[in-house]
């Protein structure tokens, strides 16, 4: 995409058809209703300067106008009517539907980059897993409860090594393996941190040492290094 890019939305009818012209800022610089013909169409294109993105609904004329604006412009994109939730919501006219349609076609360009990141997202998590099994310690990073594969090859990209921490409670809290307690009348509240927002739960003050001691013997397996 550059900044001469133009995102042009038709609404084809038999005797006319309306336009939209959207620019790479996605804001409206023109709007026209032309006749249905072939010298019309392609004058209007022949005074459109950039990259031309142009949709229209698939229908009666969509056939002839792909052939007909292909060679002139940078891409043409043929839309199921069916599946445009946007063009069914609000007012419905020609200039009103032309717009959506230029609307539609300017935020594809979203759609497609996002779908690039995905695709270099799964790439990165399958490179990220390969080095990750080269370390012994990842293999009991993943025995901890709500530790999965791709948290321990996290943990062990950001924690190198366990050392770098004077005490294992720092190591804990670094890992958000630490238990945070406090006190509300008779009761303790127990939070533990977790790869989520932090759980609270209201337990009796005699179990509440109990599970504080069961979470400590969770997370020692960070301080086994390979």
């Amino acid at each position: 995409m550059t900044s001469s890019t133009k995102y042009i939305g038709m609404d084809v009818h038999k005797e006319s058809i309306s336009i939209a012209v959207r620019n790479a800022a996605a804001k409206v610089v023109m709007e026209r209703v032309i006749e249905t013909k072939a010298s019309m169409i392609l004058q209007f294109f022949d005074g459109l300067r950039g990259d031309l993105h142009v949709t229209f609904e698939e229908g009666t004329w969509a056939a002839w106008l792909y052939d007909l604006l292909k060679p002139h412009v940078t891409k043409v994109v043929v839309c199921d009517p069916r599946r445009n939730a946007l063009l069914q919501d609000g007012n419905q006219n020609d200039r009103v539907d032309a717009r959506k349609l230029s609307d539609l076609l300017y935020m594809n360009k979203y759609y497609q980059q996002l779908n690039a990141l995905r695709v270099l997202r799964q790439e990165v998590r399958r490179d990220l897993l390969v080095e990750s099994k080269k370390h012994k310690i990842w293999k009991r990073l993943c025995e901890i409860p709500s530790i999965g594969p791709i948290r321990a090859a996290e943990l062990l990209s950001i924690l190198q090594t366990p050392h770098r921490f004077r005490t294992k409670r720092q190591l804990w809290t670094y890992c958000v393996l630490g238990v945070v307690t406090t006190s509300s009348a008779d009761h303790e509240l127990e939070a533990r941190h977790s790869d989520s927002h932090p759980a609270r739960v209201s337990t009796p003050k005699s179990s509440c040492g109990a599970r504080a001691r069961q979470s400590e013997l969770d997370s020692r397996n960070l301080v086994a290094v390979s």
